[in-house]
């Protein structure tokens, strides 16, 4: 459904564009540096901030020492203001004068509510208007920044709750911590709906929030719940250009957390976006574009059934591309897509079209989040996203491919359920949200075959589980034996949306290939973990590893079963084998001294958590200069010939790469291209 919208245009000065760069951009060999070096700072200004730094570091000192209940959760709300300078100035990371004045500004506002702490105050938590907050990642324990809009209207000793507008920001290059919080500090930003509280998730940088500013939404929102009346039934999530690109995919992926989304321009998917807006030529490896469905929206299409969508396009911008592919994925679901077009209109919000959008979202709003619809239809290629409301897909027969579920209340106490490419299946309903019957079981009937469930609890919750066709007790697969499921389903750059630990060998590789490859590929990704998700990955050596640290984090071993304690102690329970003279692989066989493996696997020392062989996240600095390539590079195994030096693209040679099985295995040969 389009409308067209006729009135002038204002452009808003708060839509971030995100313009191709032209073909310079798609040259592997020559790639820009992202972020970009910063400007020279002058000796006077690194003076002045490194005096209000060290003032602000006594403070945050004495807090962390401090026995008031008041201060522990409250301090990532001071630590993101020292963080932000402090990291800008280390890096090089000021991009205009500007920037630099910003940045006093950042640090007097740290060190106030420092101050306000030390006093047992914490005034800006019952502050109206545009407020700055903070939480730590579990990811790896780095504060992290998001801004807030309270409306006036919030009262802080009152009980209603608050509808809750999630807004993801545009493309910025030059988007530090510091020009992020001055910006939230001093900006509204686009929307201001009416008794709404707006949050503005920083998302760890330019990534379209996706992988760890994905992590970062679902963060921030969880901790803005903890100190704000949110209602739970009335979440938006919406964006504009990058932004618009991370609510499809928020959208989606989690169709059951929102009652609207609200995307505007963007990307949707990876392979046609950057064929038309980049005009670049792709020739993908076979894996690369099963992994392409990681984010493609249009492959999840079917989500949006329970997710009422309002999308925005200007009529002139090219990343109009995004709505229209969206359109024709949804039409082939039977669902008209309302895409609203301001006329004669680039990349920017037409006024009249902000009008139109705010009120249909306040139409929604006013129905809120359905908590058990009639109806649930569920499609995803991954164990990653595998819920949507009361209905959760525990066991997929392959990753990669799409799987199906429709389940239906299409009598009293009767369920109708139809599947593709799905082995587990759970139904749940938490307590007050059955609607069945408490005197009679529930009949569900599963492609045809019926099952007799139990009735439902006194306190008017239900469940019901499937695997491999026989009902059982308990969701998911088998407790015995290793399974892929919902966040132990890989591939390797799974392993980055937790708590992860960087164990860094204490020996000398084998080979010296191998060693100095698998130091330079440990240094390129704490530095770009930095660079380009925003965090100071956790580093310990290999003899400092701890039963807590294996029960707490995905372990990611660099090194050899020579120079790594960890790799030597579960070498023989991988599916790999690496001694000093061969990875072997099934019935393939490479010479150590040239080459090493990369891979994902249940952690054999605790299978509730990952263990990673010589890698990082996988896409590299080639990918950061367009959002759309931001997509996993390698599956969950590859064998690395080390002859052919890294690059911006590849950690080295690729000579092997697959997927493992549903439990783990090795695959008897790959599956057709």
């Amino acid at each position: 459904m389009r409308h067209l919208i006729a009135f002038p245009i204002i452009v808003s000065i708060f839509c971030q564009m995100s313009l191709a760069d032209g073909p310079a951009d798609n040259i592997p060999e020559s790639v820009r540096q992202i972020p970009p070096s910063g400007i020279e700072v002058s000796a006077e200004d690194r003076e002045s901030l490194g005096q209000q730094l060290s003032v602000l570091a006594e403070r945050l000192t004495s807090l962390r020492k401090s026995k008031q209940p008041l201060v522990q959760p409250l301090l990532p709300d001071v630590e993101i203001f020292y963080r932000a300078v402090h990291d800008a100035l280390q890096y090089n990371e000021f991009f205009s004068p500007g920037e630099i004045k910003s940045a006093a500004d950042v640090l007097r506002t740290g060190i106030e509510r420092a101050d306000q702490l030390l006093a047992g105050e914490a005034p800006w938590t019952h502050q109206s208007g545009l407020v700055v907050r903070g939480y730590r990642s579990k990811i790896d324990q780095t504060v992290q920044p998001y801004g807030l809009l309270i409306p006036e209207s919030y009262m802080f000793t009152g009980k209603d709750e608050f509808r809750l507008d999630l807004w993801f920001h545009g493309r910025g290059e030059k988007l530090s911590e510091n020009a992020f919080i001055a910006q939230r500090m001093r900006q509204q930003g686009n929307i201001a709906p009416k008794n709404t509280i707006v949050l503005h998730p920083y998302g760890r940088y330019s990534n379209a929030f996706k992988f760890a500013g994905e992590v970062d939404v679902l963060e921030a929102l969880e901790h803005a719940k903890t100190h704000y009346r949110v209602d739970e039934d009335r979440v938006a999530v919406r964006g504009f250009s990058m932004g618009g690109a991370g609510c499809w995919q928020m959208a989606v992926h989690y169709p059951d957390l929102f009652f609207a989304a609200n995307p505007g321009a963007g990307f949707s998917e990876t392979p046609e976006f950057l064929k038309f807006f980049q005009q670049e030529t792709l020739a993908p490896t076979w894996y690369e574009e099963r992994l392409w469905r990681w984010y493609d929206c249009p492959g999840y299409a079917t989500n949006l059934y329970n997710l009422p969508t309002v999308a925005y396009s200007g009529e002139l911008d090219i990343q109009k591309q995004a709505a229209d592919i969206m359109e024709a994925a949804l039409a082939n679901e039977r669902i008209s897509l309302v895409h609203l077009i301001g006329p004669e209109t680039k990349h920017a919000i037409h006024k009249d079209s902000a009008i139109e959008i705010e009120h249909r979202l306040a139409m929604l709003a006013k129905q809120g989040r359905q908590t058990v619809p009639q109806h649930v239809s569920l499609a995803t290629f991954t164990l990653k996203y595998n819920r949507s409301h009361w209905v959760r897909i525990t066991g997929l027969e392959q990753h990669w491919e799409q799987a199906r579920v429709d389940a239906s209340i299409d009598q009293q106490n009767h369920i109708t359920v139809k599947s593709q490419n799905v082995r587990g299946i759970s139904l749940a309903m938490d307590s007050g949200q059955c609607p069945f019957d408490v005197h009679k079981s529930v009949e569900v009937e599963v492609n045809g075959k019926s099952y007799i469930a139990g009735r439902p609890m006194s306190d008017r919750s239900w469940s019901f589980h499937l695997w491999d066709g026989e009902a059982g007790e308990t969701s998911g697969p088998p407790s015995v034996g290793v399974f892929k499921r919902h966040n132990l389903q890989g591939p390797i750059d799974d392993a980055f949306m937790d708590s992860f630990i960087v164990v860094r060998p204490s020996g000398r590789a084998s080979h010296e290939a191998v060693d100095r490859w698998s130091h330079s590929e440990l240094a390129h990704f704490v530095e770009h973990w930095r660079r380009h998700f925003r965090g100071d990955a956790v580093v310990k050596q290999d003899t400092d590893i701890s039963e807590a640290d294996i029960d707490s984090s995905n372990l990611i071993l660099f090194g050899d079963p020579a120079s790594n304690k960890l790799i030597s102690q579960i070498a023989d329970k991988l599916p790999i084998r690496w001694t000093t003279e061969a990875v072997v692989v099934g019935n393939r066989t490479f010479a150590a001294e040239q080459h090493a493996p990369v891979l994902i696997y249940p952690n054999p020392l605790n299978p509730r958590r990952y263990v990673v062989l010589n890698s990082g996240f996988t896409y590299r600095e080639f990918a950061y200069l367009n959002n759309a390539r931001q997509v996993p590079k390698l599956p969950d195994w590859a064998v690395i010939d080390l002859r052919t030096p890294s690059d911006s693209l590849w950690p080295g040679k690729v000579v092997a790469a697959d997927f493992f099985d549903e439990q783990w295995q090795l695959k008897p040969k790959r599956l057709a291209d």
